[in-house]
């Protein structure tokens, strides 16, 4: 009997590796239908911001989902202490994530203080290693928060040293501000789980969830759904690279 990981192997041998719209579609047959999916973000609020709505489609369909939070917000609360931040953002993600049907995970990075080092990506490679995922997503990594581009870069070595590899996409946040030069390969219609990202991103109190949408998230939603042709959608960027079975990127 073949396992999941061997039919993945297979797939990208043969008839090219299984990408984000095969496991999108409700009536994908077999006993591979069901996926792991990994999201690292660099705060609370990025990844149900950048990409909530997939998270929540890909959840409803039967997809295991964990979003993985390399810091917990510490520098995110004017006149709070790093600790105090920290455990009042945790609960909001943990709220978030109860809307989306995701698990959270958190890195124990210092939000304004993130790292890239042996020992950090080595601590991510362990944390997304655990979950095993088919599909990981992560911010973009030309972004103006240093954050970002940290959970970005680590995310990108953990992807070139998997020894099994997964799929890896990029989102975007506040696209012209935080996120540039941002191209996607990818759209996903998020017409149905709209509401459920906003009531996601609405669990994060304390960062003005009425501010994230006015940075340009509403726009954002508007403009990819106008590409793809219906209401509401979200773009990501597929990553390609030598040596992990799809030419390009490199």
């Amino acid at each position: 009997m073949n396992t999941r990981r061997d039919f993945i192997k297979m797939a990208s041998a043969g008839l090219g590796a299984i990408h984000l719209p095969d496991i999108l579609r409700p009536e994908t047959p077999g006993p591979f239908a069901r996926k792991k999916i990994v999201c690292v973000g660099a705060h609370p609020d990025d990844p149900e911001s950048g990409c909530g709505g997939t998270l929540a489609k890909l959840s409803a369909l039967g997809h295991e989902v964990t979003i993985v939070y390399l810091t917990t917000g510490e520098a995110g609360i004017n006149g709070a202490s790093h600790e105090e931040a920290a455990r009042i953002r945790r609960q909001e993600a943990i709220n978030a994530c109860q809307v989306l049907n995701c698990k959270p995970v958190f890195a124990g990075q210092i939000d304004g203080d993130t790292i890239v080092s042996n020992a950090t990506l080595q601590h991510l490679q362990e944390l997304i290693g655990l979950e095993n995922p088919d599909f990981v997503f992560c911010h973009w990594p030309v972004d103006s928060h240093k954050d970002h581009q940290c959970a970005s870069l680590l995310t990108i070595q953990a992807w070139v040293r998997a020894p099994q590899r997964f799929m890896l996409y990029f989102f975007e946040v506040c696209s012209g501000e935080q996120t540039m030069g941002f191209h996607p390969t990818d759209f996903v219609d998020i017409t149905d789980t709209q509401e459920q990202k906003r009531k996601a991103v609405y669990c994060h109190t304390s960062q003005d969830p009425a501010g994230i949408y006015a940075c340009g998230h509403a726009a954002m939603e508007d403009f990819r759904g106008r590409e793809l042709g219906v209401k509401a959608a979200e773009g990501f960027v597929m990553m390609t690279g030598k040596g992990r079975g799809i030419p390009g990127f490199f």
